[in-house]
């Protein structure tokens, strides 16, 4: 018999499940250089990944918040172009763990500052989407910035109304705000090197472990 020492479990999405880079610089680029900006260089990528777009817009491209509202709309309407799933690959093992805790009756959630719609296309799109009792991402105004905390705070509220006990929740994340975010709602986190996080960025996680097998024996026992 399987089981978890989690009541529930929650994702995040870029960095943890899937693996989106190879769209993003492209349409960074080109929305950036559509408003006459130096688009990142590739190496710069990762910082990207991770934290609202809006914000990434703003800190990371100087804009305006105006003009991050902007970029992001722009952003956003060449990922809808290219198709949401569109040169989106999931990290190894990820998915068939997915499946493992969802067989095992452990209830799942997506808690991404990606927006909803695309987090639904991706998980559609692999045949995971029926693993998670709650799907939740960021809200779709370009003009939102929308926290790790805020995410997560409203796939507990999900779990919750489908009657999923959240005292013993863990997160799954790459990023320090995976982290933070957490921190706010007091759930633990794990956290995974295969992502875009950079070293020291795992301070404050309950564990950190480097691929699926490890995570996989952090989530679920065999009895």
């Amino acid at each position: 018999m399987t089981s978890s020492p989690w009541s529930c479990i929650i994702w995040d999405v870029d960095g943890t499940v899937a693996d989106a880079s190879a769209g993003i610089l492209p349409r960074i680029t080109e929305v950036l250089t559509s408003m006459g900006r130096t688009p990142p260089a590739a190496d710069e990528l990762r910082h990207w990944i991770g934290p609202p777009m809006l914000e990434s817009f703003q800190k990371r491209a100087l804009l305006s918040e105006e003009q991050a509202t902007e970029a992001v709309t722009a952003y956003r309407a060449l990922a809808a172009r290219d198709g949401y799933a569109s040169s989106v690959a999931l990290y190894p093992g990820v998915p068939e763990l997915i499946r493992a805790v969802h067989d095992a009756g452990i209830p799942q959630a997506t808690a991404s500052t990606k927006p909803q719609n695309q987090v639904e296309a991706i998980l559609s799109h692999y045949g995971l989407d029926d693993a998670f009792t709650a799907i939740v991402g960021a809200r779709p105004e370009a003009d939102v910035l929308d926290t790790k905390s805020d995410v997560l705070g409203r796939a507990l509220e999900g779990l919750t109304a489908a009657g999923v006990d959240t005292t013993h929740a863990v997160l799954i994340g790459d990023r320090h705000h995976d982290v933070d975010g957490a921190a706010e709602h007091d759930v633990p986190v794990v956290f995974v090197t295969w992502g875009f996080g950079t070293p020291g960025e795992e301070d404050g996680a309950r564990a950190v472990v480097d691929d699926a097998a490890q995570l996989r024996d952090l989530l679920l026992s065999e009895s």
